[in-house]
Formats: structure tokens, sequence, C-alpha cells
């Protein structure tokens, strides 16, 4: 069985818990969209998974070369366009004490892209829905 999350949103308007096994996080919309701006909105999470993933991505091969770059920094940028139904990830990595030369920032960029989060949110993505009436 795959990932397994669950999303409840009560009587307070956007302010929805989410369960993934035994960590627990909220979600809300900000003040302009009628939330209360209590925990990041959805899209502000699809790119958080985006940002995460990429630094543990590179956490992981960065340790395997010993190479000391101090905090793995990842920026996303989430531009949705509504008109064409399209969205744009711009991710920008830096290190707080590393300047990698070009084979390595080479390397670097190719390791980012094998992210576990980048490869699903560029490969096919299917949707299937149910309604459970008896919940």
């Amino acid at each position: 069985m795959g990932i397994q999350v669950k999303a409840i949103l009560g009587e307070e308007k956007f302010y929805t818990e989410i369960f993934a096994g035994d960590n627990q996080l909220v979600t809300d919309e900000p003040f302009d969209k009628g939330g209360q701006n209590k925990g990041f909105d959805p899209h502000q999470i699809l790119a958080t998974s985006l940002a995460s993933c990429t630094a543990a991505t590179l956490k992981m091969y960065i340790d395997r070369k010993e190479w000391n770059v101090g905090n793995i920094i990842v920026d996303v940028d989430l531009e949705k366009s509504p008109e064409t139904n399209s969205a744009t990830f711009t991710r920008t990595i830096s290190f707080s004490s590393f300047h990698p030369d070009e084979e390595q920032l080479k390397k670097i960029l190719l390791i980012a892209e094998k992210c576990p989060v980048h490869k699903t949110l560029t490969g096919n993505i299917a949707i299937n829905t149910k309604i459970n009436a008896d919940a």
C-alpha cells in the first residue's frame, strides 16, 4: 500500500487537521481567502513537499561525498495560472558554506531531479475519487 493521509475539516471554516501515521499538521486558508491563516495553505504544502524532498535527497548524496556544505537551502516558488490550469515550480538550491565547482554543480542539479517528489510531479499523475456514503 502507498502513502495514506487523512484530512478532517470540522466546523471551523477551512481549518483542516491532516494525519499521516503518527504525524499531524494543520492547513488553513489565508485571511484574504476567508481562512484564519492558522497553517500552511494546500499549495504551500505542495511546494514544501518539493523543497523538503530535494533537501533530503541532496543531503544523502552530499553525505556520501563527504562535502562540508553547511546548511542546504532549497527555496521553491510556485506560480499558478488558473487560465491555463498550469503551474510552474522554480527551485533554487544554495548552501551556507559551499561554493560548488562546475562538475559539482552539474551533479547537484542531476541529484535534485532524482528527488522522489520531483519525479512524481513531473511524471504521469492520476487522481481517482470515490465517495464513501457510509462514513
